[in-house]
């Protein structure tokens, strides 16, 4: 059985490549992150996932608080909104500097000693923030990269970064989940919970979110507001 490395944040999308990967016969281990993000709670929703699928998961902890710049991360107010028509263009306010690209260089190192050559990550180009390092631009850069600065690379165990979800939009992720058999109610996607971790339905995340159902002609089981 192949090995993969897969980025868990508890989110639809993540989540949803999980389980394709789960499918797809890989031995799944999942990466999470405790980055000081204001949305903290999505961890608790990753430990549930991860735990529906029996597979390991750790989370690695460090604090992007020390760098601010972004509203998940900084005292910056998470932008609102009554629907999608209305989210801006251009990158958000919630882009976190570097995000995946930190993100990725952890599941570098954790697949070289699994030795395992894949490592699954959800992100998505259409339906989505408008983040840079989404992009397929992006992911071929790093894989790039990642044959060069490995032991693994440099003999030859070409890394694949698998992004199946980045073309697909919010209605063909939610509907990809459903065929997979996902729990959608194990799943998190808010950038501003409230205290109970129940979403706040306006930020980026949520509409996004609620327009994949909706599209899909679902019903979105977590309760908002």
């Amino acid at each position: 059985m192949k090995r993969a490395v897969c980025l868990l944040s508890g989110g639809l999308d993540s989540s949803t490549c999980l389980a394709l990967a789960h499918h797809e016969g890989y031995e799944c281990f999942a990466l999470s992150f405790d980055y000081g993000q204001r949305h903290r709670f999505e961890l608790v929703a990753a430990a549930r996932v991860a735990a529906a699928y029996g597979v390991e998961r750790r989370t690695v902890q460090f604090d992007l608080r020390q760098f601010g710049g972004s509203a998940l991360t900084a005292d910056i107010a998470v932008p609102k909104h009554a629907s999608v028509s209305e989210l801006e263009a251009g990158i958000p306010v919630t882009y976190v500097p570097a995000r995946n690209t930190i993100f990725l260089s952890f599941a570098l190192a954790w697949a070289e000693t699994l030795g395992a050559q894949d490592i699954f990550l959800g992100v998505n180009a259409l339906d989505y923030s408008g983040y840079p390092d989404c992009r397929p631009e992006f992911i071929e850069a790093f894989s790039r990269m990642a044959s060069l600065s490995t032991k693994a690379g440099v003999e030859g165990a070409r890394l694949t970064i698998h992004t199946p979800l980045i073309a697909l939009t919010k209605a063909g992720i939610v509907q990809l989940g459903q065929s997979l058999g996902l729990d959608f109610a194990l799943t998190h996607s808010c950038y501003d919970p409230q205290e109970n971790g129940h979403p706040c339905g306006a930020c980026d995340s949520c509409l996004l979110r609620l327009k994949g159902f909706a599209e899909a002609g679902l019903t979105d089981p977590l309760v908002y507001p």
